[in-house]
C-alpha cells in the first residue's frame, strides 16, 4: 500500500511539475504556437488563392474556346463577320 501511494504522490507531484512552468516559458510557448499557426494560414490561404487562380484560368480558356467555337460555326454557316476579309 506504502509503494502505491508513494507512486500516487510522484506522478501527482509530476503532473503540477509540469502545469507549474514559469510565466516567461508561458509568454515564450504562446509566441511559438501563434507563429506556427499564422505560418499554417498563410500555407492554406496561399493553397486556396492558386485553386482559385487555376479555376479562373480554366474558365477563361473555356470562354475563349467557346467564343472561338462560335466564331467558326457562324463562319460556317454563312453569317458576316466583322473579321472577314
Amino acid at each position: 500500500m506504502k509503494i502505491t501511494t508513494t507512486l500516487a504522490v510522484a506522478v501527482g507531484l509530476a503532473a503540477l511539475a509540469g502545469c507549474n512552468q514559469a510565466p516567461k516559458e508561458q509568454v515564450a510557448d504562446n509566441i511559438e504556437a501563434n507563429a506556427d499557426m499564422a505560418a499554417d494560414n498563410m500555407v492554406e490561404n496561399a493553397d486556396a488563392m492558386a485553386d482559385n487562380m487555376q479555376a479562373n484560368a480554366e474558365n477563361a480558356a473555356d470562354a475563349t474556346k467557346a467564343a472561338g467555337d462560335n466564331a467558326a460555326d457562324a463562319v460556317r454557316n454563312g453569317a458576316a463577320t466583322t473579321n472577314a476579309q
